[in-house]
C-alpha cells in the first residue's frame, strides 16, 4: 500500500536525516553513507533505528 506523497515529502532517515524513497514495504534512505531500511507495517511507517534493516 503506497505512502501518500505528501506524508513521504516530510519523512526523514531518524539516523541521518537524509530523505527516505519507497521501495517494496520498505522506507529506504536516500544517504550514501546510512542506506537503513525502515520497515511499513499496515500503512505505518516505523521509523526506529532498532527496526531497521542494515544495508547489505
Amino acid at each position: 500500500m503506497p505512502l501518500e506523497a505528501g506524508l513521504l515529502e516530510i519523512l526523514a532517515c531518524p539516523a541521518c536525516h537524509a530523505p527516505l524513497k519507497e521501495q517494496d514495504a520498505e522506507l529506504v534512505c536516500t544517504g550514501q553513507d546510512c542506506g537503513l531500511a525502515y520497515p511499513v507495517r499496515d500503512g505505518i511507517p516505523v521509523l526506529l533505528v532498532d527496526e531497521a534493516r542494515r544495508p547489505q
